[in-house]
């Protein structure tokens, strides 16, 4: 992520810039001296030239083979924000979501990239798909002890209102103002005990209270998407399959092949030696 905070942030004006090289055009005024674009330009260079020029060169050279498509993109941001949190939301009032979205495609463009050499077997694809559990979306009351627990799950079977307990008495500074509302979940972003009871549920039922390492949750399931027949999730499977079978020394090898087969030539002589 920091390296996204990095990049995201110059990767636009570097990129305006850079097309201004010797440009003696002024873009900052002060009673003690202006900053031309030349003198931005070169500092810009001098900080992060090199890796930004990089991205620049893969994304040109890896588009013209591989496409990324926007809900490609817009899944692996969903990825991101159950990853990050809040610390995605600040970076995106930082950079803009553009910028983050320009950062997710070209990852994904250089993972299909090494994909393109993975080669998987339908029982693999199979067994992922009897294993695949779709995302639910749930709400959830905690509470420190069991008592207390055992208490408004009473009130919950005599028809009291979840929401309004939550706000109440849910000890979850992140879902309690949203009535528990813990949002749109998957396998593995919830501890064990919690994932477990959570995917027992039904839509609209409510569990008995549930022991994990942060005290006792009452859970109650709101949504669940549907588990879609294999014929038309073997696609979506098959490169989740890849994916995992995917590590950085695999990816760097076949990105630079393809760049090598490209012939790239760097005319900026400082920037020459980027994509050695």
């Amino acid at each position: 992520m920091r390296k996204w905070m990095i990049v995201a942030a110059v990767a636009a004006v570097f990129g305006l810039s850079a097309c201004n090289n010797g440009d003696s055009e002024v873009i900052v005024k002060t009673k003690d001296g202006n900053i031309t674009k030349e003198e931005f330009y070169n500092e810009m260079k001098a900080r992060v030239g090199k890796e930004v020029i990089r991205d620049l060169v893969h994304e040109k050279v890896l588009s013209k083979k591989y496409k990324v498509t926007d809900k490609e993109i817009d899944k692996e941001i969903e990825n991101l924000k159950e990853m990050y949190g809040t610390q995605y939301d600040l970076v995106v009032q930082q950079n803009g979501e553009k910028a983050i979205r320009d950062m997710v495609k070209l990852d994904l463009l250089r993972q299909k990239a090494a994909m393109e050499d993975i080669k998987v077997t339908d029982k693999e694809l199979k067994d992922y798909y009897k294993n695949y559990k779709p995302k639910i979306r749930a709400s959830h009351i905690l509470v420190k002890d069991e008592k207390t627990a055992e208490e408004i799950k009473t009130k919950l079977d005599k028809g009291e209102d979840f929401a309004k307990l939550a706000k109440q008495y849910s000890q979850d500074p992140g879902s309690a103002p949203n009535g528990g509302d813990l949002g749109w979940f998957g396998p593995g972003k919830m501890v064990k005990e919690f994932e477990d009871a959570a995917y027992k549920l039904k839509v609209g039922q409510v569990s008995d209270p549930v022991k994990t390492d942060y005290g006792y949750h009452i859970i109650k399931v709101t949504d669940k998407e549907e588990k879609k027949p294999f014929n038309e999730m073997k696609e979506e499977i098959e490169f989740e399959v890849k994916q995992s079978k995917l590590d950085p020394a695999k990816v760097q090898s076949k990105v630079e092949k393809l760049i090598k087969d490209a012939k790239v030539e760097i005319e900026d002589k400082d920037l020459q030696d980027v994509l050695k």
